[in-house]
């Protein structure tokens, strides 16, 4: 229960108004060692509840130490792109609802009037991205002096992004903040390593794989194509007969608008997000999607990130992705807020390899499914069944410390070097 968190009746109100009773795995890990001000470096994958991981203590903060006098925002979010952040404000507004605390938005593609507007309250959080909020500081209509905690969402999508530089210069203007929080998909590679020692002082790593129960509301499952019109006939037939409301991924703009069009002659109704798409365009897509006026959207991944719809039955990969994460990000579009979810894989033999790599990945074997009409000719190749040694060793990342003989070279325990902050 929330409560055991220490967490503020008006916190725990708000979250019983959302229809959550019991906080999950990246809750109960993050948010305890958060509130005693540590700095965090947290990765869970999308769809485990890590917004409310950090939106919570960042709450109780303000509930425990309110504003004496009037001044500029004392908590900043940043978010990678302009959906992610407008969804995570809405997400501080819900557990804020029975408190004064203050919520504000800027991202890019709203005029600087709104903005304006906004940083004139006297706000306590501020969700924004971080190209905007700069322009902001440059201009000198913003003030990171009060800021006391700062927290990054996705920060590995924000690397991939090229936010790196201007994430540090926010860092610096607000280098009076005592606490800092990094989250990202994951914790591995040279980038997050040193954007942690940039911006964290000592912080407590955090791991968290799904618990067996919150793994058990996504089914996973793949169909084998013989070809790529094989491929599409039966992602026809599970968008017909199978699916409530779906995320269809691709991976590339010309992929989707073959795929968009090709659906359209088939009278399938569809909307779509891709890069490089107005604001206002993926504003209406996703309003058609979220209400229901459109059952289908496509979407690349670079599209998608911070995509977080309730009721998304299905998740379908017509293509497969480049790497096992990305095939967790995907996924956890479904499933969420208690509902059960379903993620469908459309391969290919050349997709094979993939799969297996992911299988891998998750710990889990994904089986394959037919439907009659729309059978294989062929024979799908060989995947190898991920080793209960692999299994075993996999399950031991996370910092949990292994019983058995200790291997050189592959557990990374990154820590940070201490920084001065003023």
């Amino acid at each position: 229960m929330f409560e055991q968190l220490e967490l503020h009746a008006d916190l725990c109100n708000a979250l019983g108004d959302m229809g959550f009773t019991a906080p999950t795995s990246i809750q109960s890990s993050v948010i305890p060692k958060a509130m005693e001000g540590r700095d965090i470096l947290a990765s869970a994958p999308t769809g485990t509840g890590k917004t409310a991981a950090f939106l919570l203590p960042a709450a109780q903060f303000l509930l425990d130490f309110p504003r004496e006098y009037h001044g500029a925002t004392r908590i900043l979010i940043l978010s990678p792109t302009r959906e992610l952040a407008i969804q995570t404000y809405e997400h501080a507004l819900e557990i804020t609802q029975h408190t004064n605390i203050v919520c504000g938005v800027i991202t890019g593609g709203i005029n600087y009037g709104t903005d304006r507007d906004t940083l004139a309250k006297n706000l306590d959080i501020l969700v924004a991205t971080p190209g905007r909020l700069f322009e902001h500081i440059e201009k000198e209509s913003f003030d990171c002096r009060d800021i006391e905690v700062m927290i990054l969402d996705e920060a590995d999508r924000m690397l991939d992004m090229g936010f790196r530089s201007i994430v540090n210069q926010i860092a610096s203007e607000a280098r009076w903040r005592k606490q800092s929080m990094l989250f990202s998909a994951t914790l591995e590679g040279p980038g997050i390593a040193q954007f942690s020692k940039d911006l964290l002082v000592n912080p407590e790593s955090i791991t968290v794989d799904p618990s067996r129960k919150e793994k058990a509301k996504i089914h996973q499952w793949y169909h084998l194509a013989d070809d790529a019109s094989h491929k599409y006939q039966l992602l026809k037939h599970i968008l017909s007969e199978q699916a409530e409301s779906a995320i269809v991924f691709v991976k590339t703009r010309e992929r989707l608008q073959q795929l968009k069009d090709r659906l359209a002659s088939d009278d399938i109704d569809v909307c779509w997000l891709q890069g490089e798409m107005p604001q206002d365009k993926r504003n209406q897509a996703m309003s058609r999607f979220k209400n229901g006026e459109v059952k289908i959207l496509l979407a690349t991944d670079v599209a998608a990130r911070g995509i977080d719809v309730d009721d998304i039955s299905h998740v379908i990969n017509f293509d497969m992705p480049r790497t096992s994460d990305v095939y967790l990000h995907r996924i956890g579009r479904t499933g969420r807020a208690g509902a059960k979810g379903t993620a469908i894989s459309i391969v290919e033999a050349h997709d094979f390899a993939m799969l297996g790599r992911i299988a891998r990945y998750i710990k889990e074997v994904i089986k394959p499914r037919v439907i009659d009409e729309l059978r294989p000719k062929h024979k799908a190749p060989t995947i190898k069944k991920p080793k209960k040694s692999t299994l075993k060793k996999n399950a031991k990342k996370g910092g949990k410390k292994s019983s058995g003989p200790k291997k050189k070279g592959r557990g990374k325990n990154i820590t940070s070097r201490k920084q001065d902050n003023g």
